[in-house]
């Protein structure tokens, strides 16, 4: 089978949902698939722009009605200037990061989890932004790091081919997925906004951007 071809486990297994809800979708329509005799598969490029544009529209609000704060889920401490310019390396530093909150219970897994999540599908949204997540047992709440990267990150397999330079790195916990899903929408949305990225590159110091963050 050709690397962009999918099946529903592999895709279940990239959006953190049930294999039954990925094969529900596709009985919708409400996903791209097609079908081989009487199995479902999916081309990796329709299913990154399906997510992506939904994260760009705010689509993926849930029904769980908890409020996305900032305050809650990041700290100063996690914001980070990064200055590796490869996607490997930046994603390292930044999981190594986001491993010292205390809601990460093994940092390891976190590190292998995220690099495993970005060889199946780049977390690359567009307008230079990327936003690497994961849910994981380990992890006991929702919570965030944020790698700002003066030297842009050219291998994100971007949809736009913009470069990279800001990430936002989330883990959650695996029973949380409709506030992970929100939190993804949330700073899809927000970072639409060309001045709030202008002006968190433009930042002179992380609680600087930290600030911007909790004023957006």
């Amino acid at each position: 089978m050709e690397d962009n071809i999918l099946t529903i486990e592999e895709v279940a297994n990239y959006l953190r949902v049930s294999d039954r809800t990925v094969y529900d979708w596709a009985q919708k329509g409400e996903i791209p698939a097609g079908k081989i005799g009487t199995v479902w598969r999916f081309k990796k490029s329709e299913v990154e722009k399906w997510v992506n544009e939904r994260l760009s529209s705010g689509a993926l609000n849930q029904t769980d009605v908890t409020p996305v704060q900032v305050k809650n889920i990041l700290s100063p401490d996690r914001v980070v200037f990064i200055k590796q310019s490869s996607k490997h390396d930046a994603l390292v530093e930044l999981a190594d990061t986001l491993s010292t909150a205390p809601q990460v219970k093994h940092a390891g897994e976190l590190v292998t989890e995220i690099l495993k999540r970005e060889e199946l599908m780049s977390t690359a949204i567009g307008r230079g932004i990327a936003i690497p997540h994961v849910r994981l047992s380990s992890v006991t709440d929702l919570v965030m790091a944020v790698g700002v990267c003066h030297t842009p990150v050219t291998d994100f397999q971007t949809i736009d081919d913009v470069p990279v330079n800001l990430l936002f790195m989330i883990a959650a916990a695996y029973n949380q997925h409709s506030y992970y899903l929100k939190t993804l929408s949330y700073f899809s949305a927000k970072l639409k906004k060309k001045e709030l990225r202008d002006s968190i590159i433009a930042a002179e110091t992380p609680k600087d951007v930290y600030n911007q963050l909790l004023q957006a």
